[in-house]
């Protein structure tokens, strides 16, 4: 049984301001109608056996990463919640003990959440054939071809070609055979990716992995069982909630910090690279997805509602409004409904120092979007100024918000579709289109949609204080109450 360790803890800080801190872009469509989360599991279609995926991500991000995989129909059989972020080394040593709590060991595949395949059936392919491999001990990590000298990536030189442990010995290994690591280099610069490339020998790190579960726990806790301990110690202060596994906040904080490569496979004499050309892009930042993206006759790549006149070979990306470019020239411009970001595509690695900049003020345009994500629906500030605040809300239909009150602001809500259940105090009841109701400020309340239509509503907040965190839940369908 092979199964999907999907890695989904990034925040992708360069594809700011599309992908925030709270809403990163792995959560996202940004190359696909899927997002790139989705499209990391139904890529896998083609292998066999293939279990269900086990998800590792942010705690914040639970909900829409159960969400994004019921509504492709891929249940996760275990979405890992991690506290703190801990680089990928923890996170597959979790899953692993997670997979292997049945008494089962079976084979992973580790993915990173936020990559684009585009030849799916040769990745499949590629995994099916290292399993043999996997089986017998090898750790297998997926080289890509380099198509250039590219120096934004790590490389892995490889030596020997091994053979095929599930074939006769001395039978030929044929095409696509993988080979021992020889060394992982750093990101080189010009000069030496140049000599790589034309080597032939060397092969970009993709950062996914083939392996049994107790095989990388074993090289992991002979060479980091410190790391190992915590992880088991993060699994045994666990606690199961709904469909996730919340890690141990204190024994997970604890855990060193490192990544697969240098934690276990630049110190195991057990690493294999298989090569693999199936059109792979990490989209790092905004160069690499218009890299990927459908250019049109002058080079740029549009998204939303764009008007051009003589611009060539730009990135130009509309949510929430008309954008036009006139005269632009190798340039990312991206408009959201809170920021636009304009900047030359040759310094779009330079996108993060504008995200440390808004940490620094405490802005929440590094954290969340205008509308934000919830396990019921959505909300989306559209007006705020001192001592008021208006959200369009909708809720899902079925949905329920948490029973609870507010001590230092006063709501109405206006119903603009669908059919709302109201709670406040001891009343219950039903609003529908054009109706309205008044929460005052200390009184418990709760919104429900018992329909099959989402429900819109408008709510105008007022008082001293109107933050998020001025919220007393008492009951919760998503425990968090």
């Amino acid at each position: 049984m092979i199964i999907p360790v999907i890695l989904s803890g990034g925040a992708g800080t360069r594809l700011w301001p599309l992908s925030r801190e709270l809403y990163p872009k792995q959560l996202l469509p940004l190359v696909e109608q899927e997002t790139m989360l989705q499209s990391t599991v139904t890529r896998l279609a083609g292998l066999d056996p293939l279990g269900a995926p086990m998800v590792v991500c942010n705690e914040e991000h639970r909900f829409m990463v159960a969400e994004q995989l019921r509504s492709v129909d891929r249940n996760a059989s275990a979405i890992l919640l991690e506290p703190v972020g801990r680089n990928t080394a923890p996170a597959v040593a979790v899953a692993a003990m997670q997979a292997m709590a049945g008494g089962e060991d079976p084979v992973l595949l580790v993915l990173p959440a936020d990559h684009v395949i585009r030849d799916a059936a040769t990745l499949c392919r590629a995994v099916a054939s290292v399993v043999p491999y996997a089986e017998a001990g090898k750790l297998i990590t997926f080289g890509i071809v380099p198509t250039g000298p590219e120096t934004g990536y790590g490389y892995i030189r490889s030596g020997d070609a091994l053979t095929n442990p599930g074939k006769p010995a001395g039978q030929a290994n044929g095409e696509g055979a993988p080979y021992a690591v020889a060394s992982f280099v750093e990101k080189p610069d010009l000069a030496t990716a140049r000599t790589y490339v034309a080597s032939g020998d060397y092969y970009w790190n993709s950062g996914m992995f083939v392996f049994k579960a107790s095989r990388y726990l074993r090289e992991l806790e002979s060479f980091a069982p410190e790391m190992v301990a915590a992880c088991r110690q993060a699994m045994d202060q666990g606690a199961s909630d709904l469909d996730f596994i919340r890690l141990g906040a204190e024994a997970f904080a604890a855990c060193p910090s490192d990544s697969i490569d240098y934690a276990v496979m630049e110190k195991t004499a057990d690493a294999v690279v298989m090569p693999l050309d199936a059109g792979w892009n990490d989209v790092g930042s905004w160069s690499a997805l218009w890299e990927v993206g459908e250019r049109d006759e002058y080079g740029n790549v549009v998204s939303g509602d764009v008007l051009t006149c003589e611009s060539s070979n730009c990135y130009l990306h509309a949510d929430t409004r008309l954008v036009a470019a006139v005269g632009v020239d190798n340039h990312v411009v991206v408009e959201t409904a809170d920021a636009v970001l304009v900047a030359s595509k040759d310094r779009v690695q330079d996108v993060k120092e504008i995200v440390s900049q808004l940490k620094a003020q405490k802005r929440e345009e590094a954290l969340l979007h205008r509308r934000v994500n919830r396990p019921w629906g959505t909300y989306e500030c559209i007006g705020s100024a001192p001592r008021w605040q208006v959200k369009k809300i909708v809720v899902h239909p079925g949905a329920t918000l948490s029973l609870q009150r507010h001590h230092h602001r006063a709501e109405h809500w206006v119903v603009v579709r669908g059919t709302a259940q109201v709670t406040r105090g001891d009343e219950v009841f039903l609003l529908s289109e054009n109706q309205s109701t008044y929460i005052p400020l200390g009184v418990n309340h709760r919104l429900e949609n018992p329909g099959k239509l989402p429900l819109e509503l408008i709510e105008v907040q007022s008082g001293s204080y109107l933050g998020e965190d001025d919220i007393e839940r008492f009951e919760d369908t998503y425990g968090r109450a």
